[in-house]
């Protein structure tokens, strides 16, 4: 069968920036070995597979190694690739997913993640964190998924250059670092070696963990960040009850033909 393929930066205006991510539409669910060898094929951080369910859409997502239960930065680019390939005529698009419903808003140029919030709780710096890293956080919290580090200031967020294979002993997704921001509120970086990538560029699902941590800090609902990594990404973020709200551009990059 021939499957079309997209191929999106998220979390960016321009190409060669934010977080790629590639996105399969499906009529109906193909096997689930077939969707991570497409996705190991890719070798992205995340492929997106999808099918419409009536007025809502089904969604997957998978790493080059695993299926994960929440991806921010491929919900983006499936929201853009339903408005601007599939003409979606509504301003809402509704997703169920593993995580719940999830809806993404489009607002101009900006498409808008509703994702549940995942407040992280104080925790234990496991040994192989600290070695990793070659430092020491000024707090170690875990969300549900997530081993959350905090630093002092961005440029050690900048100077980290972890040991991927020791940190990939500790049993999470991956862990997220961060710090106050020089320029935004707060800034991140988003290691995944336990999931198949050593640094994801831009992780929106790690937001919904960064969000109340940073609202809490800093005393304000709506937080600019940015997640310096190579590639870099830039994001709004907003703490809404239960829910963190994370608006991002997208930028297209390719569209293709799977042959399997």
């Amino acid at each position: 069968m021939n499957l079309t393929i997209y191929q999106l930066d998220a979390f960016t205006s321009i190409v060669f920036a934010g977080n790629p991510a590639a996105v399969v539409p499906l009529t109906e669910w193909i096997s689930d070995e077939l969707m991570q060898k497409i996705a190991a094929e890719n070798n992205l951080a995340e492929t997106a597979f999808y099918v419409a369910e009536g007025e809502q859409f089904h969604i997957r997502w998978f790493t080059p190694t695993v299926e994960v239960n929440l991806c921010g930065h491929a919900t983006l680019a499936t929201a853009y690739t339903i408005f601007e390939y599939a003409k979606y005529p509504k301003s809402i698009i509704e997703f169920t997913s593993r995580s719940g419903i999830l809806k993404v808003e489009k607002k101009g140029d900006l498409l808008e993640l509703d994702f549940p919030v995942d407040v992280p709780v104080p925790a234990e710096t496991p040994e192989e964190l600290l070695i990793g890293f070659d430092a020491t956080p000024i707090e170690t919290l875990k969300g549900i998924s997530d081993y959350f580090l905090v630093f002092e200031n961005e440029s050690q967020i900048k100077a980290l250059e972890p040991d991927f294979r020791t940190i990939a002993q500790v049993k999470c997704r991956g862990i997220i670092v961060t710090a106050k921001g020089d320029e935004v509120d707060f800034v991140s970086r988003f290691f995944g070696p336990q999931s198949g990538i050593d640094e994801d560029p831009v992780t929106g699902s790690a937001h919904t963990t960064l969000t109340p941590f940073w609202v809490e800090r800093l005393g304000k609902s709506t937080l600019s960040a940015k997640q310096i990594s190579a590639r870099g990404g830039e994001l709004t973020c907003t703490l809404v009850g239960d829910r963190v709200k994370i608006a991002g551009k997208v930028a297209s990059y390719l569209k293709g033909e799977i042959f399997v």
